[in-house]
């Protein structure tokens, strides 16, 4: 008999997941919008107090207040235009462990025009954990020297100097 209530009552439990999955996504693709837009405004409101940003490079941390900060000075001064390509997202929950919650995964070719009339395309994965409906931390990763070489920038092998 328990076996068949289980049965009965495992859609319930997956629904129950899923919704929340969905709301989650739902506030990554208001932030993603927000970031096409270049409104730090909305952006701001969808982190919360407590956010913390990390990567892409080992080391690269921010906090919310200079995060919004770092994107105002972005939207004035560097970029023209951000536009999300081929984006896609997935809802996960993890079970334990230091990173335990529910996270939303994105994976978007990313076109960026500069201000000066530059732009560059690259692949961006980031994954966003959300907490009480706002994006409490972020893991970001991309080929950073990808996005310079293609801004004109030339690596320079020291041993070679």
């Amino acid at each position: 008999m328990k076996k068949y209530i289980f049965i009965l009552l495992l859609p319930l439990f997956m629904a129950c997941g899923t919704n929340n999955h969905e709301a989650n996504i739902t506030v990554v693709k208001q932030y993603v919008d927000a970031v096409e837009a270049l409104d730090y405004d909305a952006m701001e409101n969808l982190l919360a107090e407590n956010y913390e940003g990390f990567g892409p490079s080992a080391g690269d941390t921010i906090h919310k207040a200079a995060a919004v900060e770092s994107w105002k000075k972005s939207v004035d001064e560097l970029y023209e235009k951000i536009s999300y390509n081929r984006s896609q997202f997935a809802g996960v929950t993890i079970p334990e462990g230091p990173n335990q919650g529910d996270w939303v995964a994105n994976w978007a070719e990313l076109k960026i025009d500069y201000k000066d009339g530059a732009s560059a395309t690259i692949w961006v994965n980031t994954n966003y954990q959300i907490v009480n409906g706002k994006i409490s931390k972020t893991l970001t990763f991309y080929n950073e020297a990808d996005v310079l070489e293609q801004l004109g920038y030339v690596f320079i092998d020291p041993d070679n100097l």
